[in-house]
Order: C-alpha cells, then sequence, then structure tokens
C-alpha cells in the first residue's frame, strides 16, 4: 500500500512538471488574435488625410482594428492596427484605460497605431483643416478596448516566426529636391521650398528625390504550437497610402490584409479566424510612386496590393520557426519636445486671416497654417510615448509621428537585435519629423502645424531613446552607423540650403520666449 502511494506520488508530480514546463518550440508564448469592425455607424462623418475639412457619407469597405495579444510569463503585451489616418494620444490612452478594465494588461504594454488611410473618419482636431468628428470619437476608443479584450479571451499556446525581405519596387522617395534655381512658394509667401511632395511624373523642374527609401517588408507570424493552425500575421511595410476615392476606406493597407487572409487563412480553422494586419512603417516622405518615370495610366490600388501581397507570401512560407522559448519584453518611455514656436511676425500674419476668416472652417492653405498658427502659440510642447517590442531577436519600435525613410533605415542599421522594423503614428499622432537637415529644404513637411511642428532635432532625440531601450533590453550596445544614407545629389543640397540659412521663419522659435 505503501509503494502504491508513493508510487502515485510520483505520477502527480512528474504530472505537474510536464504541466509547467514549456514544450520544445514556442509552446512557453501564448497568443490571442481578433479583429473588430470599426465602421463608423452613423454618416455623414468628417473625413480626415487632407488639407480642407470633407463630409462623407459613402462607406467603400468596412474598416477594422486588428489585434494581437502576446504572452509569457507575467508580461502581455497588445499590438492594434487601426484602420485610420492618426489618432491622437487622448484618445489612444481612453482605449488602453479601457482595456485595462477589460483585460488587466496594463497601459503601457499597449501599442495602438494607425495604418495612415487617408480615407477613415476623423478623430483628431486640427488635423490640418479638420476637426474630430465627435461622433466616431466617442465611438472608437470602446471599439479597440472590445477588439484587446477579444484577442485576450483567444489566447492559446502559440509558436512566433518572423522575417524581412526587401520590396525596392512598392515605394519610393515621393519628396524631390527642385531645381537649384525654382524654389517654390510656401503657404506664407516666402521662396523657401527647395524640395516638395509629389513632383509630377518627370517634371523637368526637379531633380531627384530628396532621401532614400526604406523598402523593407517585415513580417511576424503566430501559429498555434504545433505549427498546424495560423492564427495571425503582423506586416510592416513604408508606404504612406495609396488612396481611394468617393467613400470611407481601408485604403491598400485592408485589401492586403484581406488576400493575406485569403491566402493564408483558409488552412486554418473556420472557427477561430486567422487575422493579418499591415501596420505603417517609415513612409513620410515615400509612397508608391516613381516620379522618375512615366506615370502608369493602367495601374491601379488592385493590383499593386496584389504585388505585394505576392511578395509577403513568398516571404511567409519561408519562414523559420525555430525552437527554444523566445523572450518577451516591452519597455516605454516618455519624452517631452518644444514645438517650433511661430515668430511675432507670423502671429501677426496669422491673426490677420483668422479675424477675416471668422468662426468657418478654413478653405485655403493659408488659412489653415493661420489656424494653426495660434494654436502652436498655445500648445508649445508636447509629450511623446515612445516604445519597444521585443520577441526573441525581433525588435519593434513605436513611434507617434510620420518618420522619414532614412530614420527607418538608421533605426534598423544600429539596432542590436537581428530583425527590427518600425511601426509609426503609434500611440498618438505627433506629426512629422523631418531629420534636422531635411528642415533646411523647407516644403509641406516643414511647414509650422499640428501636424508638422515638432523641434528641429526631435528626429535624433526620438531615434536615440527608442536605440537606448533596445540597448537595455538587448544587454548589447547598438551597432554603429557606418552609413549616413544621402547620396552626392541629396547631400549637396542639403549643404547648399543650410549655407544658405533657407527655410529659417518655418524652423520657429526653439522655444516660448517673452517678446
Amino acid at each position: 500500500m505503501r509503494c502504491f502511494s508513493l508510487m502515485l506520488s510520483f505520477v502527480l508530480s512528474m504530472i505537474l512538471v510536464l504541466c509547467v514546463l514549456p514544450a520544445d518550440g514556442f509552446c512557453a508564448i501564448s497568443a490571442g488574435v481578433a479583429a473588430i469592425d470599426i465602421t463608423p455607424e452613423k454618416l455623414p462623418a468628417l473625413q480626415n488625410g487632407q488639407f480642407l475639412e470633407i463630409n462623407q457619407s459613402k462607406v467603400l469597405d468596412r474598416l477594422y482594428a486588428r489585434c494581437f495579444v502576446l504572452q509569457s510569463g507575467e508580461t502581455t503585451v497588445a499590438i492594434v492596427v487601426v484602420d485610420s489616418c492618426m489618432i491622437p494620444r487622448d484618445i489612444c490612452d481612453r482605449a488602453k484605460l479601457l482595456a485595462r478594465r477589460k483585460t488587466g494588461i496594463p497601459v503601457d504594454r499597449i501599442l495602438i497605431s494607425s495604418t495612415h488611410t487617408h480615407t477613415a473618419p476623423s478623430v483628431m482636431n486640427l488635423c490640418l483643416g479638420t476637426n474630430s468628428d465627435p461622433t466616431y470619437e466617442r465611438f472608437l476608443p470602446p471599439k479597440l478596448a472590445e477588439g484587446i479584450a477579444n484577442a485576450y479571451a483567444n489566447l492559446e499556446p502559440a509558436r512566433i516566426g518572423y522575417t524581412s525581405v526587401d520590396a525596392p519596387e512598392h515605394t519610393y522617395c515621393r519628396r524631390w529636391l527642385r531645381q537649384p534655381d525654382k524654389p517654390g512658394e510656401d503657404p506664407f509667401g516666402d521662396k523657401t521650398v527647395r524640395a516638395m511632395m509629389h513632383p509630377g511624373y518627370q517634371n523637368p523642374d526637379y531633380i531627384g528625390p530628396a532621401g532614400p527609401a526604406d523598402t523593407g517588408l517585415s513580417l511576424l507570424s503566430i501559429q498555434s504550437a504545433d505549427g498546424k493552425r495560423p492564427l495571425g500575421l503582423l506586416a510592416n511595410y513604408s508606404m504612406h497610402y495609396f488612396g481611394a476615392r468617393g467613400g470611407f476606406s481601408a485604403d491598400y493597407y485592408g485589401k492586403f490584409c484581406q488576400l493575406m487572409e485569403e491566402k493564408i487563412g483558409k488552412t486554418g480553422d473556420s472557427k477561430r479566424a486567422f487575422v493579418a494586419a499591415m501596420s505603417q512603417g517609415t513612409s513620410g516622405d515615400l509612397q508608391w510612386m516613381d516620379y522618375s518615370k512615366p506615370r502608369r495610366s493602367d495601374y491601379n490600388i488592385d493590383q499593386y496590393t496584389g504585388e505585394l501581397a505576392e511578395i509577403a507570401l513568398n516571404a511567409y512560407q519561408k519562414i523559420n520557426y525555430g525552437s527554444g522559448t523566445p523572450q518577451l519584453e516591452m519597455a516605454q518611455a516618455t519624452i517631452v519636445l518644444n514645438r517650433r514656436l511661430p515668430f511675432p511676425e507670423r502671429l501677426a500674419w496669422a491673426e490677420a486671416i483668422n479675424a477675416k476668416r471668422g468662426d468657418r472652417r478654413p478653405k485655403s492653405r493659408p488659412e489653415v497654417y493661420a489656424e494653426q498658427a495660434l494654436w502652436m502659440e498655445t500648445h508649445p510642447v508636447e509629450e511623446l510615448i515612445l516604445q519597444v517590442i521585443c520577441i526573441g531577436d525581433l525588435a519593434i519600435t513605436a513611434i507617434p509621428n510620420e518618420v522619414y525613410g532614412i530614420t527607418g533605415l538608421k533605426l534598423k542599421a544600429q539596432s542590436p537585435f537581428r530583425y527590427t522594423f518600425n511601426m509609426s503614428l503609434a500611440n498618438g499622432a505627433a506629426g512629422y519629423i523631418p531629420p534636422p537637415e531635411q528642415h533646411y529644404l523647407g516644403g509641406y513637411t516643414t511647414w509650422p502645424a499640428r501636424t508638422a511642428g515638432l523641434e528641429v532635432y526631435a528626429e535624433p532625440q526620438i531615434v536615440g531613446t527608442l536605440l537606448g531601450m533596445l540597448e537595455h533590453i538587448s544587454g548589447q550596445q547598438r551597432k554603429p552607423l557606418a552609413d549616413d544614407f544621402y547620396n552626392k545629389q541629396q547631400r549637396t543640397a542639403i549643404e547648399k540650403a543650410q549655407a544658405d540659412n533657407n527655410n529659417r521663419v518655418n524652423r520657429g522659435r526653439k522655444i516660448k520666449q517673452k517678446d
């Protein structure tokens, strides 16, 4: 009898050990995915993404928030990719607080990013000439929290794989250098524009791109622990948007997700839908057009999406999931940056235009920037949330800005991790952040506004903070930056603009001063 009791005790002990020890592969990680429809229920609604305010009354295709929850030991993180142009920090914070109440996930372990479709309802005031749609602003945060809760409820043992491939034929620098003797005029009447977005195809007034493109296509794949069932796919690519007209649309991001779900999800469990998301990379100065070549009249969003999805599918099929237990960690930092405040002359210009406009919304670019100038004067600083998520040898950085391609290249080149991708417009919408040298070239992304207003040296501070967090988690130093990524033509134009002190007024006052 005593022998039987000892044997039973031994068997129970072994069962307990087997229950707590991870199996081979990535079974130490659990994952849950979910997609939730966030299409506006009430129409018309305000649409942002353009200079001027638009009321939209039609839905071209459904909008979604695609949610991923990862858990390992005591660490739980959530990643949400939202079909939205941009979501300011206060809206993200509302959604995170609601999600914490539903799941217990700490707010600093939740990442919420926008795809940057330019055909989504507005949840941001002074997004150039557009204000937030109040009905949709109330609607969105609870929906995001519900999506996170659904993904959390779907947690199951999983394995993780990731890869990155080059896709240089589907994103290009859209910011081009003007001919040295043909500077353009900014909305304030000054000839400061030496580089501008969307020059037109083979336009003789422009000489070439103002910077490099970040052409990496990154994939994070989530499967069931046995590898037999796909759960989710998080893609990342640096392409601004393709563009749809005539209604609300998830843009190419939604079409990409649908294609990947059709191609990969059909091998899964029909009761638990496979979820694919395309997140926004570092595309502040990038888009799909190659302006060095003639315009392609036969090219459309479906063809573009199909080509990129095929590249992604080929890369997905070659992902190696390896074995062992990957480390899952997340870190968050807060930094405070100044805005480029208007000089007294700019304020006087803005006050005169605003007084003439009265209470109606802006109807021209000067009116847009006049409204923005007074807002910036009363909002001299901005607090930014920066995050990193590390899964094994993959690092994800989250940046609340529209970041240039060169910034993405610098982060990837210096990261101590084997794979790194950067999610822009995450946890806020603090606007374009050109590298300091690009401010001297002028152009749209340097015109002071809520969507392009941070101090000239914001970009290196953001890059340095993110790399510092990656160093802390990895225990390794950042790699040395061996390339400045500019070609001779670009470097010459930048140095000439710096020597001329070009775009001085738009670089603004560094801090609020007593005039």
